[in-house]
């Protein structure tokens, strides 16, 4: 019951709007046309869900605090490849040995002599002794290079506004992230945009993963998991900031979401809303580990018990319950490479505090998690406050659309919902011509639209 009626609060307050969606996807293909520099065939994945809510795993603690509602009314995460190595029918082999487990530097050696030298500058230089120079790809220098180009491109669009086109609230860095804010009508998206490298394929390191058996056997096929993975511009507590890479799966993820059952996913929203707010202060648990826990836990119960549609008041108390031990023991698997512990850096007392936050939890779910149906239904309120202030005080501007308002964004709106609606679980890419970034186009999987 409790489940079901944070559903409805989370889905009232989903309104998409198509066209900021669509312009912003064309920004990297601008980004392109500066210095040639990203692949002139590009393959951005639009994922739904911001940094801050754990979409990917970067646990970055220098993100700034947005508030949902007050900044913004949606948020999306675009993972934009820098490079790409989509030739190889191998497992990948990284250079990991200056690196914690599921992270990696990447040498530049790996490229032709043209990307070693549109890159160079955003390289760290190691020189061997036998006189060979190694540039290592570095996620700080080439995040630094992405949001300068990102500013030059906006600042272009804004001095020349089109009608119709989102205007550009908030452009800000954190970090390796950039994050942006448009205004589109009365409704703000918050964009996080993540340069990312990008591999066809399968990392070596997780190759024993597949040989296990696992959820998604015979519901989808191995080559739908392992299509592809990333690096992803975060490092370990004690690697350098300057040259290390974190693995991101978020591409399996997506496809492995298809077998997961509708009450397990609500079960998971629930815990995840309980948890963002509770245990956020030291930080220690994010919703990326919540969700390993839940793959962890698909694997380890049976099949006929996951499917039953009524369960999701038990499967909220199990993952309570699983992310309680995994606290107490300070032990989190990565489900893709197990060997890697995602809390062994954390203090005693961290774990300990937070351990006791969720038995009071534990002890009385409904009441934590109306409280977080609270909060969202107050995001909904100033969000709809807002939105009728703005529509009241506003006059047309060459962002807006004058007296067709609102119109052309509720038709695009209700395709692009559509289309996410008729296609659940799938990946879905978006794909930009950098000679024409008028005409973006998606693909689902393997079907072009």
């Amino acid at each position: 019951m409790f489940c079901d009626r944070f559903r409805t609060a989370h889905d009232e307050h989903v309104r998409v709007q198509a066209c900021a969606v669509l312009d912003l996807l064309l920004v990297p293909g601008m980004v392109q046309k500066l210095d040639q520099k990203l692949p002139v065939a590009n393959e951005y994945l639009l994922l739904s869900g911001g940094v801050r809510e754990g979409v990917v795993d970067l646990d970055l603690d220098e993100l700034n605090v947005y508030a949902r509602g007050t900044d913004y009314d949606m948020d999306f995460t675009l993972l934009v490849p820098a490079l790409k190595l989509h030739d190889r029918n191998q497992p990948v082999t990284l250079d990991m040995r200056h690196s914690a487990l599921c992270h990696s530097w990447l040498s530049l050696r790996l490229f032709d002599e043209g990307t070693i030298s549109k890159w160079k500058d955003c390289c760290t230089i190691v020189d061997h002794i036998n006189g060979a120079t190694n540039y290592f790809f570095s996620p700080t220098k080439v995040a630094d290079w992405f949001y300068d180009s990102i500013s030059i491109v906006l600042s272009e669009i804004q001095k020349k506004p089109q009608r119709g086109m989102p205007k550009v609230e908030k452009v800000e860095k954190s970090g390796t992230i950039i994050s942006i804010i448009l205004g589109v009508g009365s409704s703000r998206m918050l964009y996080d945009i993540v340069p990312v490298v990008s591999f066809k394929g399968w990392p070596a390191v997780a190759q024993s993963w597949l040989m296990e058996n696992h959820f998604w056997d015979g519901k989808i096929t191995e080559e739908e998991v392992i299509s592809g993975f990333y690096l992803v511009p975060a490092c370990s507590y004690k690697g350098r900031k300057d040259n290390e890479w974190r693995l991101s799966f978020a591409r399996s993820e997506v496809q492995l979401k298809k077998c997961i059952s509708s009450s397990l996913m609500q079960a998971y929203q629930a815990c995840k809303a309980i948890i963002i707010k509770l245990l956020s202060r030291p930080k220690a648990i994010s919703p990326y580990h919540l969700r390993s826990m839940m793959l962890w836990a698909c694997d380890r119960l049976p099949a006929n018990y996951l499917a039953q549609e009524d369960y999701a008041a038990h499967f909220l108390l199990g993952l309570i319950d699983d992310l309680q031990h995994c606290l107490v023991n300070k032990m989190c698997p990565n489900y893709f490479i197990p060997q890697c512990n995602m809390l062994e850096h954390l203090s005693e007392e961290t774990v300990m505090l937070h351990a006791r936050k969720l038995s009071s939890v534990r002890s009385d779910p409904a009441e934590h998690l109306q409280t977080a149906i609270e909060h969202v239904k107050a995001a909904n309120r100033l969000t709809l406050e807002l939105q009728r202030r703005g529509s009241a005080t506003s006059i047309p501007s060459p962002q807006s659309d004058g007296g067709e308002t609102g119109q052309p964004d509720d038709r695009l709106a209700k395709k692009l919902q559509q289309l996410v609606t008729e296609n659940p679980g799938k990946s879905i890419s978006v794909f930009i011509n950098p000679d024409d970034v008028t005409r973006p186009h998606f693909r689902i999987d393997d079907k072009f639209f």
